[in-house]
């Protein structure tokens, strides 16, 4: 039982400059287990199963709309491992079918333990507990960022990634741009663009990549989870225009920021760009209903 390598196609997005940009079609690895979610969990599990436990437990961490609790639920439906998923906010307990992502994690057979906001925030204290509670189980922080998440990001980099001037991704936790950042070749530049405003997360990468060949660009829009009108515009524009679907959270607002700083220029001429399309999809559902109830443009999306 492994997780296998998988090989991603490189898509170029047209511009009328002497700038080239691609996209690495990371969404495409599996419809539910997407994007960097898959190669953040490669390591981790792998390593966890190698000396084969009698009884595989995977426990993990996440909100209400979490790409990374889809993605670790699909993942034990694949390959018939029990997992447990610590979901923050006890008011979703009694009405968590109503919720897009709970609902179809619980369908790949994830069970639930709901903690108030205040314990969740609490995480090495949880962990501790969850670990003597569990002590064979597999503890994977939220967003599935550690060191073993890191060295699984090296396999979204590989010889046709070389030939970049700067490699680009959206940042949460920051364990993929950590990955980038610490297998990036020598003469390329990573960007993380980040959709959660958090100082520490700079200190947070360079402590998980040892490197310092990145640099962190504000992106989040309002706030993490915050979606904009005009962030609505631009992915429903991108798709009908280059025929890709964008997330809301984290893609879309990547790429909105990457067009902005092609127009501004940052890039010097010649250059070539390649950004990772992270995945996170299936968190349009949700972004759907909230903007509905807003009585706000919808994400063009036909899964």
């Amino acid at each position: 039982m492994k997780i296998p390598e998988i090989s991603i196609p490189i898509i170029e997005i047209p511009l009328e400059k002497n700038i080239r940009l691609f996209l690495k079609r990371e969404d495409l690895i599996h419809p539910h287990i997407s994007g960097n979610k898959y190669w953040k969990l490669f390591y981790n599990i792998n390593s966890y199963l190698e000396p084969k436990p009698e009884n595989p437990f995977i426990i993990t961490f996440g909100g209400a709309f979490s790409n990374h609790i889809a993605a670790t639920a699909a993942l034990g439906k694949k390959f018939q491992l029990k997992v447990l998923g610590i979901i923050r906010g006890e008011e979703l307990q009694n009405k968590f079918q109503e919720n897009p992502t709970l609902k179809l994690a619980h369908e790949n057979g994830m069970e639930f333990r709901f903690v108030t906001r205040e314990a969740y925030r609490n995480k090495e204290s949880l962990t501790q507990i969850l670990q003597k509670e569990f002590p064979e189980a597999l503890i994977i922080p939220e967003g599935g960022t550690n060191d073993r998440a890191v060295e699984g990001i090296q396999y979204m980099l590989n010889s046709e990634t070389k030939s970049f001037d700067y490699l680009c991704t959206a940042v949460g936790t920051g364990g993929t741009v950590a990955g980038i950042s610490k297998f990036a070749e020598e003469n390329q530049q990573v960007l993380g663009f980040k959709v959660v405003d958090d100082d520490s997360l700079y200190n947070r990468v360079v402590e998980l990549s040892k490197r310092n060949n990145c640099k962190l660009i504000e992106a989040h829009d309002g706030g993490y989870g915050k979606i904009s009108d005009e962030n609505i515009r631009f992915i429903n524009v991108f798709k009908e225009k280059y025929g890709i679907q964008l997330d809301p959270i984290y893609t879309g607002k990547m790429m909105k920021k990457i067009f902005e700083l092609i127009d501004n220029n940052y890039f010097p001429d010649g250059s070539k760009i390649l950004a990772f399309h992270t995945g996170g999809l299936q968190g349009i559902f949700g972004a759907n209903e909230r903007l509905k109830k807003q009585n706000r443009p919808l994400i063009n999306f036909l899964p």
